[in-house]
């Protein structure tokens, strides 16, 4: 244990304070002691410990031990001070008034000391969690990064189911595709709950081995399985969110103790009979059908009943057609931030091509694709992007209006021609994206639905199926299998 830890022991009695303080410097800590509420306040300012061991009855003191620790409660810290209570005559009366003050634990003497080193360890840990999580807020860098970006009606929707659930302590269920941004909804609810101060622990669910699936959720005594005393997730994310990440994939025997676990709001580590308190908010996401998953035997229904308390569908890409631009310059900057390089911006035709293009991917795709672009363009020096650096899978799945074997055409040709020539090209692939629907086409492209009637005219544009009304949302494509099965029924669409 490193020496960086200071421990500050707050007891009347030399000899208690000389046992417990020559326990801990054998871990390695740095130990402190103080007899008083004067001498506690002094080391306190003085040395500012890590971890406050503190006893409940002290003699000669202005205050006990309740009246410290609801004195420390009220220092002002960035990361409130940990407190272990301690006690050779305590009750549950004056343990559970210590808890509900604020004290990390109670524990009462005389004690073993593996249940001290323990409790002092988990208290020191979570505290560093804390610290950690106020640190990554203070960059401001996750506040930067996580705000919807959009104008779609799609977008508008999302934001505002958003802002309404964010300030409640109701779970909440995510569904939809893979790779819409599921992940990114949970941590936004996240940070700005009235949690945001307090730990975000995601689990996922579909990448976790089974056999260690709930040594990692729970945690465990030192010697279960062979493994070291470890602090699980749910009880890093004490206080905070849990986000069980596609909930679908979870074990079906761990589903059941997750059941237990959402009623009592309280679990026991492996190994444990001591029950651990919860208050955390879940949230999950599933990319699956998980009523089939029901039906198939492979997912609980009392689980989705006390996961789905709301229920919020994050729309797919190609539902959100209308925000590509702004998102494409949302990645393009951050990337090429992180990177020190020049941000570099799309030509109309190079977006048109990307906003012809159906993203199976989702969100992720798109992201990757501008992580690619700039991978690729950054040993250049070119910042504007055209129709033929786009990556392969983009430019094989284009409409021949847009293909890159156009661009040569239009360098032959007059300004007037190739003017014309584009505009023919862009609404014709305009159209097609929208199944010839010329209202749905005007919207996107910010005209008149008049306006782009003359237009077609003017140009001899002919659409071959003009289908007013018609939802594109229905031609999405599929999910990722669970657990890489060739199980259709599961996957869910658009």
């Amino acid at each position: 244990m490193s020496s960086d830890h200071k421990i500050l022991i707050v007891d009347d009695e030399p000899d208690i304070r000389a046992l417990v303080g020559g326990i801990l410097e054998d871990e390695g800590y740095d130990v402190y002691h103080a007899a008083t509420h004067q001498e506690t306040f002094a080391q306190i300012d003085a040395v500012k410990p890590d971890l406050v061991l503190l006893d409940i009855w002290l003699e000669n003191s202005a205050k006990d031990g309740i009246g410290i620790l609801e004195d420390i409660q009220d220092l002002d810290r960035e990361v409130a001070l940990p407190v272990i209570m301690m006690s050779g005559h305590g009750n549950i009366e004056t343990a559970v008034k210590a808890l509900h003050i604020g004290a990390f634990d109670f524990i009462e003497k005389p004690f073993k000391t593996e249940r001290l080193l323990l409790i002092v360890s988990r208290a020191l840990e979570l505290n560093q969690l804390k610290r950690e999580n106020k640190f990554l807020r203070s960059t401001n860098q996750l506040r930067e990064e996580r705000e919807i970006v959009g104008k779609s009606s799609a977008a508008e929707h999302l934001r505002s189911i958003v802002s309404k659930i964010s300030a409640t302590n109701s779970r909440v269920l995510l569904t939809g595709q893979a790779g819409v941004g599921k992940d990114f909804i949970a941590r936004l609810l996240h940070e700005h709950s009235t949690r945001k101060d307090k730990p975000f622990m995601a689990v996922n669910c579909g990448s976790m081995h089974p056999d260690r699936f709930d040594i990692e959720l729970f945690g465990c005594l030192e010697g279960v399985q062979g493994e070291p005393e470890r602090i699980g997730l749910l009880e890093r994310s004490n206080g905070g969110t849990l986000f069980l990440d596609e909930v679908g994939d979870m074990p079906y025997e761990t589903q059941g103790k997750i059941v237990r676990i959402l009623q009592e709001q309280r679990f026991e580590k492996i190994g444990s009979t001591s029950p651990i308190e919860l208050d955390i908010r879940v949230i999950a996401s599933s990319s699956y059908d998980l009523d089939a998953l029901i039906n198939d035997g492979r997912f609980r229904q009392d689980l989705l009943y006390r996961l789905n308390v709301v229920s919020v569908d994050v729309p797919s890409l190609k539902a959100r057609q209308k925000d590509i631009p702004m998102l494409c310059d949302a990645f393009s900057k951050e990337l090429c931030k992180k990177s020190d390089i020049e941000q570099f911006t799309f030509s109309a035709s190079a977006m048109s091509a990307l906003m012809s293009y159906d993203w199976p991917g989702n969100m992720r795709q798109l992201r990757n694709v501008i992580e690619w672009l700039m991978i690729m363009k950054a040993s250049t020096g070119k910042t504007l992007i055209e129709p033929d650096d786009l990556p392969p899978e983009i430019i094989s799945k284009l409409p021949k209006s847009v293909a890159v074997e156009r661009h040569e055409d239009l360098l032959a040709m007059p300004l007037k021609d190739a003017r014309a020539s584009f505009e023919r090209d862009y609404l014709s692939a305009q159209i097609q994206r929208f199944n010839g629907n010329i209202t749905k086409a005007a919207e996107a492209i910010g005209m008149e639905r008049s306006a782009l009637h003359r237009k077609i005219k003017s140009l001899d544009i002919h659409p071959q199926d003009e289908k007013h009304g018609m939802d594109s949302a229905h031609e999405m494509g599929k999910n990722e299998p669970l657990n890489q099965e060739s199980n259709n029924k599961y996957q869910k669409t658009g």
